[in-house]
């Protein structure tokens, strides 16, 4: 294969790859729409750990203040918590969900 050419089975990949992207069957991080949100009222330190920006450290400070203070009446309440800045919050709000727990 010449330098800079594409074989045969590698278009194939990438052109099913992009229509999948076109027709919805791939997402990537966007709202959190369609992906499986993580309850901050219920979930673990490790569960929370799965969302972007969030280390053992922000989980446990998480726990604990849901432990000391109640459950969280919104996933905005969750900037309470020290460590939790705008930023980082805004990185994630899209995953999180305080009901169904």
């Amino acid at each position: 294969m010449k330098p800079g050419k594409i074989g045969g089975i590698y278009k194939v990949v990438l052109i099913v790859f992009a229509v999948n992207i076109l027709m919805g069957g791939i997402s990537f991080a966007g709202s959190g729409d369609d992906v499986n949100k993580v309850n901050i009222n219920t979930a673990t330190v490790k569960e929370l750990t799965t969302l972007h920006g969030i280390g053992k450290k922000k989980a446990e400070a998480i726990v604990a203040y849901r432990s000391g203070n109640g459950e969280f009446s919104s996933i905005d309440d969750l900037q309470k918590v020290e460590g939790i800045g705008r930023k980082t919050f805004e990185k994630i709000r899209g995953y999180l969900t305080v009901e169904g727990g």
